[in-house]
């Protein structure tokens, strides 16, 4: 699926010419994140936001259904599956004028150190082992890009090759396939080629392999896919930043190795696919693979666990919550425990028991009021956690864990909340407090991802109410 698949008759379309520098891109994207944007000009070219904003959208791109996304991923992590290389690649189809200055690329917030690739991930290869994640990367020129390498798995394939005194051979890639993007945002063994786990989500959710093409670099890359750079991570250095990262707060400067661009390849009519940085797309793509690493740590310790979820409120990335069916007193600490360790950004989760949704937000915040109590939240100093939480400057972390698990010994009885079965009068089935117009403005307003709502906005919501049952 490349970019152009995911332009369909909902999308919000901007027709009128769109400046890459004034951060109006940002401004468009935030209006409602669970809404694709194709900007048609932006400088002369097509750019698609919010490609990936919701569940629902990456679930339907994988072809399978939304409660599956976390065992999908799982699945294709435990059987990762070879590629089908194609002759005739789509995304290497045609080369392009070497001039990344050109390209639909904005510049998203005012302090941004310049027009940032958002969305891409960076493919690699040095002595037979593979690596694909994603980076930002900051346009320095017309063929140069200041990249982002965080201490993992490119970051020591690079500093091998700097070690022996070469240049690391690379490509780009943009406008990849979910289930690419997916996977280069899992943690892997070092050396573990992504694009095999990817294959695995294509077949059990497609019927057919990744398909991939080969670069005169050698490099394989996804062969659906909107633009391919190939490049060379170089020897050289240079200042990147500033940078709205996934907390939505500035990541500060750092001097990072400079990319050298060989040539620019892309398929015929190309999309370039932009991400708003600290956006609902940034939290998932980042966040949502890293599920199924905290679902497998829990399972390992709590075998009852029945679902985790990174919370927006957190960003998908330092917050989160698990679910689980215990069997022992102990086994609320214990998943706490092992979530943090499968998922070591994380500084804050929260246990519950599996009759709790664990998306509904309300629900969450129901069993912490009345399952715990203060003596059953666990802290843990000095920990190692992650550089982008600005609470921790760069430095280790507190983590905490919230038991709201009911009591094993306790009578489950008086922790349960009532429930009213049957037909409300008139044959229609009752459904619960929801109502599409509180709905939608919990939605406008985020509501729905913090678990500890803000107390104007249930004001608002009992206003709401008020105002639906006089008719006004």
């Amino acid at each position: 699926m490349t970019v152009k698949d995911c332009v369909t008759d909902d999308v919000v379309r901007i027709k009128s010419k769109t400046s890459r520098d004034d951060c109006s891109v940002s401004r468009m994207l935030s209006e409602d994140q669970s809404r694709s944007v194709l900007f048609e000009d932006l400088d002369g070219g097509r750019a698609l936001g919010n490609r990936f904003s919701t569940r629902d959208k990456i679930a339907k791109a994988l072809g399978i259904d939304p409660a599956g996304i976390v065992q999908h991923i799982l699945e294709a992590n435990d059987r990762p599956a070879p590629c089908e290389l194609v002759e005739d690649a789509p995304s290497l189809k045609n080369e392009l004028p070497l001039d990344l200055t050109a390209l639909p690329i904005p510049k998203y917030f005012p302090e941004d150190g310049g027009r940032y690739i958002s969305s891409g991930i960076i493919v690699a290869e040095y002595k037979g082992r593979k690596n694909v994640s994603f980076h930002r990367m900051m346009i320095a020129g017309p063929d140069s890009i200041a990249v982002r390498l965080v201490p993992r798995h490119l970051y020591t394939m690079y500093r091998e090759a700097k070690s022996a005194g070469e240049e690391l051979k690379i490509s780009i890639v943009i406008g990849a396939p979910a289930e690419v993007l997916l996977a280069a945002a899992t943690s892997t063994d070092y050396g573990e080629d992504e694009l095999e786990i990817a294959s695995a989500m294509s077949i059990k959710g497609h019927g057919h392999p990744l398909r991939v093409g080969r670069c005169d670099n050698g490099i394989l890359v996804p062969a659906d896919a909107d633009y391919v750079l190939e490049g060379r991570i170089t020897l050289e250095e240079m200042d990147e930043g500033p940078f709205v990262d996934i907390t939505g707060t500035y990541d500060f400067v750092r001097r990072q190795p400079i990319i050298k661009i060989d040539r620019i390849r892309s398929c015929d009519d190309p999309i370039m696919h932009i991400l708003l940085p600290g956006g609902w797309e940034h939290y998932l793509l980042m966040g949502l693979p890293r599920e199924p690493m905290i679902f497998k740590s829990v399972r390992s310790a709590v075998p009852g666990v029945t679902n985790v979820r990174l919370t927006e409120g957190g960003c998908c990335w330092l917050n989160g919550v698990v679910s689980v069916r215990k069997n022992k007193d102990g086994d609320g600490v214990n998943a706490g425990l092992a979530a943090l360790s499968g998922h070591t950004s994380m500084k804050q989760v929260i246990v519950v028991d599996d009759d709790i949704d664990i998306f509904d937000d309300r629900e969450v915040e129901w069993a912490v009021a009345t399952r715990m109590q203060a003596d059953r939240i666990i802290t843990i100093p000095g920990a190692a956690g992650s550089s982008l939480d600005p609470s921790s400057h760069g430095k280790k972390t507190w983590k905490v864990v919230y038991d709201a698990t009911i009591p094993f010994d306790e009578d489950r009885a008086a922790f349960e909340k009532a429930r009213l079965r049957g037909r409300c009068p008139g044959g229609r089935r009752h459904t619960g407090l929801r109502n599409p117009r509180r709905d939608s403005w919990n939605r406008m307003l985020g509501v729905e991802s913090n678990p500890f709502t803000l107390i104007f906005i249930l004001y608002f919501n009992e206003a709401i109410a008020y105002d639906d049952a006089n008719g006004a």
